[in-house]
C-alpha cells in the first residue's frame, strides 16, 4: 500500500476479540434484533456488518453467509495504508512524515519539472494536500503508475489546499515500499496482518479486499492508540494525528481529514473517526463509547447515493450499542 500524545486509555489491548458469556450473547441478540430483521428483509445494499464494543463482538451479519469472504473495501484501503506509514515511522523505517518524496524517489525528479513538486512530503500525501491537479489522468507510458501519477501537473502549492486524490495511493505506496526496502504486501503481512490475526488481503492499485472483521480490527487498533496484544505496533502520537483533523477536508465525505482517516466534528478529546470507501464501505470508531463498527455495501453509484449503511451505523447501530452499554453489556 498507510502529533498528539493522547492520555486516554481505550479498552484492552486485544490479542483477539473478547469472549462473551451466554447471557451477554442473549442480551446482544435482543438489542440488535430489529437491526437483524431490517437487514434480512431490506437494506439490500448492505452486504456485511460487524459491531464491537469494549473489544467484545456485539453483532455480526453477512448477507452471503460467508464471514471469511474478502470484500471490496474501496478507499478504506487508504486508511490501512496510513497505518502502514505509522508502523514504518514507529519502527524507524521512515524518518518523518515531513520527509520530501524526492529524497526517497530521486529518479522522479525529472518526471515533474514544476519546482513545487520538490516541496511535496509524505505528510502532504497523507493529508491530500500534495497539490496535484486531480482532473488530469496520468499519461500512458511504460513507466510505473506511481511515477506517471507523480508527473501530473500541480494545481496548488503543496500544503495549501485539500483535494481528494486517488492518485496519492500508488505514489505513497511506492514511497513507503522504498523506505521499508521490501514489497508492501510482505511488509503488511509481517507488521500488521500477522500481529492482528487478519486474513491476507488482496491488493489492488488503489483498493483492497478484506474480511469485515479485519476492517474492525483495524479500527480497534486505532481505538487502542496503536497497541495490540501488549505491543505498541503504531506510535500513539501518530494514531492521534491520523484520526484527528489535519485540515478541513471536503468532498466526497464532507468531514475534516487526518492522515487518510476522516474525522467528525466533536467536543470530545477524541472525536469519532472513520475510514470510508465508495459505495458505502466503512470503519466507524466512536472512542467515547469504545465502539467499533465495520461494514460493506454493494459497490455502485446507486448504493453510494442511498447511503443505507452509514445511516444504519449512525442511528440504529449506535443506539443499540448504547443500550447494551447502559445495560452492562
Amino acid at each position: 500500500m498507510a502529533a498528539l500524545l493522547l492520555a486516554v486509555t481505550a479498552g484492552p489491548t486485544l490479542a483477539q476479540w473478547l469472549a462473551s458469556s451466554p447471557q451477554e450473547q442473549a442480551l446482544d441478540e435482543i438489542a440488535f434484533s430489529d437491526i437483524r430483521r431490517s437487514l434480512e428483509t431490506g437494506l439490500d445494499d448492505v452486504q456485511s456488518l460487524f459491531v464491537a464494543s469494549g473489544g467484545r463482538v456485539l453483532f455480526e451479519y453477512h448477507r452471503d453467509g460467508q464471514p471469511d469472504a474478502l470484500r471490496d473495501v474501496q478507499s478504506v484501503a487508504k486508511s490501512a495504508l496510513s497505518t502502514l506509514v505509522g508502523i514504518a515511522l514507529t519502527r524507524g523505517h521512515l524518518a518523518s512524515v515531513d520527509q520530501a518524496v524526492l529524497d526517497l524517489m530521486p529518479e522522479w525528479e525529472t518526471a515533474n519539472m514544476d519546482p513545487r513538486a520538490r516541496q511535496i512530503t509524505v505528510r502532504h500525501l497523507l493529508t491530500m494536500t500534495a497539490g496535484f491537479d486531480t482532473r488530469v489522468a496520468p499519461t500512458p507510458s511504460a513507466d510505473p503508475l506511481s511515477k506517471r501519477l507523480w508527473a501530473r501537473p500541480l494545481a496548488h502549492t503543496p500544503g495549501s489546499s485539500f483535494a481528494y486524490d486517488n492518485g496519492a495511493v500508488p505514489i505513497l505506496a511506492a514511497v513507503l515500499e522504498r523506505a521499508v526496502d521490501m514489497p508492501l504486501p510482505q511488509y503488511a503481512r509481517e507488521h500488521l496482518v500477522a500481529p492482528l490475526g487478519m486474513h491476507e488481503p488482496v491488493y489492488g492499485p488503489t483498493s483492497a479486499r478484506m474480511r469485515t472483521q479485519d476492517m474492525a480490527k483495524l479500527g480497534q487498533l486505532h481505538l487502542q492508540e496503536g497497541r495490540w496484544n501488549g505491543a505498541q505496533l503504531v506510535a500513539a502520537d501518530y494514531i492521534g494525528s491520523a484520526t484527528t483533523p489535519r485540515n478541513a477536508g471536503g468532498p466526497p465525505v464532507g468531514l475534516s481529514y487526518g492522515y487518510m482517516w476522516w474525522s467528525a466534528p466533536s467536543q470530545a478529546s477524541r472525536p469519532t473517526f472513520l475510514a470510508s470507501g465508495f459505495g458505502g464501505q466503512f470503519i466507524w470508531v466512536n472512542p467515547a463509547t469504545e465502539l467499533v463498527v465495520a461494514g460493506t455495501s454493494t459497490v455502485s453509484p446507486q448504493s453510494a447515493a442511498r447511503g443505507q449503511l452509514l445511516r444504519l451505523i449512525r442511528n440504529e447501530v449506535f443506539a443499540a450499542a448504547q443500550k447494551r452499554r447502559k445495560d452492562g453489556g
